[in-house]
């Protein structure tokens, strides 16, 4: 009897310590992803729109899981966001992640891993001032609208640009004209033409309905200076990879899962972000900017040290990557990237 009882116990406590390991070790059940405004977060309207992590989650074996969603625009809004807890997955500009990975370097809570690329496409500077043909034309009555100061990505591609028309050393010399206002907003003000704001420095699809207006002209593609770039990636708190393997192999699949659609259903993929992003567009609008030979969505990086080069000239960032793979995650450092 006695060695039964024990026999009993010894189970008991085996179920106990299997349940109690099974729980410490389970992944998250609520998961806070951000995406922005425009077409560049389109694979994450998707996979929201078409509940594809969830999909993937229970392929894995994570069950049901539920994702709450965000709308954040702005690399220094998005990177608060992160730190502050309020966020497990973004979607953001390629500098604003930069920033923050070398700002996090040696700071564990507080580091930060990219999961892959997100989009390519190129950022319009379009203008309601007809004096201003290029970026040597801009003076100091002039207001550039950016959705963040600094670190968003409209602010340090237009840097770039200034860099190669100015100079190196120069590379702020238009700073102190640009301000920080979402592309929602940014496009009312530089269409009705009565707000200090006289150019806007965005993406589609707010690039594409500013020229609706035959008072705007574009002064600037970005692809024609830095070339076709990634321009956004994915990334996430380094600790919440760590402790989430199998949800961070989900979204991944997710993400290639969103891809594929895009590029195959292009009508589909348009009528998506209409719905989603709740911006007034007709379909055929959106699959012409889909069309652009520019807007791709690739989960590889590519032109990421061009950024860091950058940045790490400019003093911008303190820690510099010696290559683009180590700020992501191990499963997508072999690829070929750059």
């Amino acid at each position: 009897m006695k060695r039964r009882a024990f026999s009993k116990l010894v189970l008991a406590g085996t179920l106990a310590l299997s349940t109690f390991m099974n729980v410490a070790h389970a992944e998250a059940s609520t998961v806070r992803i951000s995406h922005g405004y425009g077409i560049l977060y389109l694979p994450l309207m998707v996979m929201r729109d078409q509940q594809l992590l969830e999909k993937q989650a229970k392929k894995m074996g994570l069950g049901e899981i539920k994702i709450n969603w965000l709308t954040l625009d702005g690399g220094n809004v998005i990177n608060d966001a992160m730190l502050a807890g309020n966020l497990d997955i973004a979607g953001t500009g390629a500098p604003g992640f930069i920033t923050l990975w070398s700002k996090a370097q040696g700071i564990p809570r507080s580091e930060v891993i990219g999961l892959g690329a997100l989009s390519t496409s190129s950022l319009w500077l379009n203008t309601n001032n007809p004096n201003v043909k290029s970026l040597k034309d801009f003076t100091p009555k002039d207001k550039i609208a950016i959705p963040g100061i600094k670190t968003s990505l409209s602010a340090v591609v237009l840097q770039m640009a200034v860099a190669k028309t100015f100079g190196a050393e120069n590379y702020a010399k238009l700073d102190p004209l640009t301000v920080s206002l979402g592309h929602p907003e940014a496009v009312g003000s530089l269409m009705s033409g009565k707000t200090e704001i006289t150019a806007h420095f965005t993406s589609p699809p707010f690039s594409y309905q500013e020229l609706k207006n035959p008072k705007i002209t574009r002064v600037l593609n970005s692809s024609d200076v830095l070339g076709n770039i990634t321009l956004d990636v994915v990334f996430a708190l380094k600790q919440f990879t760590e402790n989430n393997p199998k949800l961070v192999q989900a979204f991944m699949a997710a993400q290639e899962e969103a891809n594929t659609y895009i590029a195959k259903d292009r009508h589909g993929a348009a009528e998506t972000f209409i719905r989603v992003s709740k911006i007034k567009l007709t379909v055929d609008e959106v699959e012409k900017m889909l069309s652009d030979p520019d807007v791709q969505f690739h989960t590889t990086p590519n032109g990421l040290m061009q950024y860091v080069l950058f940045m790490d000239k400019a003093g911008t960032i303190k820690t510099r990557p010696a290559k683009w793979s180590d700020m992501f995650i191990p499963s997508v450092r072999g690829r070929q990237g750059s």
